[in-house]
């Protein structure tokens, strides 16, 4: 059973606790899976939201991605996982995407958002992050009406995943136990990870993928004392109750 909030911060009834918004199908493997199948482990129900479908890609069809999508979240453990229709490659931040994902979030009703970090080489990804904000806050406002007519909803924490990011994490989830499963996940995406001649200076070689994704993960996990770990920000101040329960050894 998850753990006992205190009563002020009871979330409301909620199809699922936890939400990961991406640009991309695979997005969420590679910076965030090893943290929803943590607290999956922990009882919190998970869920996907891809905003976009892969037509764009270099390798694969958005029917590839689907499939291989769906297998992924079978592995992550998800509750549930869709996808948008913005286009791929041409994330935009505008008023009609937001009302699609406030939609989302109003029938969805998760207490915490994670987010792409809000800086990167790709365009979508940082587009996301502000797109997926402006998303929760307009999903909270009464009066604004979404096609299906649910009743508002503003999530209390909104998270950002910065694994490929170069800033120090805010915290890291250890995500030891259930290492080899995120792989699996990323691997089911087969289109984008096999050894193929297309786009092959800008893909990981196979060869490769699990050492460079299991050494990232041991770097943030040295950061706090644990194996493997992923890192996440966040841009309010945390609250502290009790010093002596604070963890990670500071000497």
């Amino acid at each position: 059973m998850p753990p006992s909030l205190p009563s002020s911060l009871l979330p409301l009834p909620s199809a699922v606790d936890i939400l990961a918004i991406a640009a991309h199908r695979d997005d969420v493997e590679q910076t965030c899976g090893g943290t929803l199948l943590a607290m999956h482990a922990r009882g919190w129900r998970t869920a996907i939201l891809d905003l976009t479908q892969g037509e764009s890609g270099t390798r694969g069809t958005a029917a590839d991605r689907e499939r291989e999508a769906n297998e992924a979240a079978r592995i992550l453990n998800v509750a549930h996982r869709e996808a948008l229709d913005l286009p791929d490659g041409n994330v935009q931040n505008t008023l009609d995407n937001r009302l699609k994902i406030a939609a989302v979030l109003r029938r969805l009703r998760p207490r915490v958002v994670i987010l792409p970090y809000w800086q990167g080489r790709h365009p979508d990804h940082y587009t996301t992050a502000t797109l997926g904000y402006e998303a929760c806050f307009l999903s909270g406002l009464a009066k604004v009406a979404t096609p299906d007519a649910t009743a508002p909803h503003r999530p209390y924490k909104i998270l950002y995943a910065s694994l490929y990011a170069d800033v120090r994490p805010t915290f890291v989830v250890d995500i030891t136990p259930h290492i080899e499963q995120r792989l699996q996940s990323l691997l089911a995406y087969r289109s984008q990870y096999t050894t193929q001649p297309q786009g092959g200076g800008l893909f990981v070689p196979e060869e490769e993928i699990r050492e460079r994704t299991f050494a990232t993960a041991r770097h943030y996990g040295l950061l706090a004392g644990v194996r493997y770990a992923e890192p996440f920000v966040q841009k309010e101040v945390a609250l502290v109750d009790d010093l002596v329960l604070l963890p990670v050894q500071s000497i």
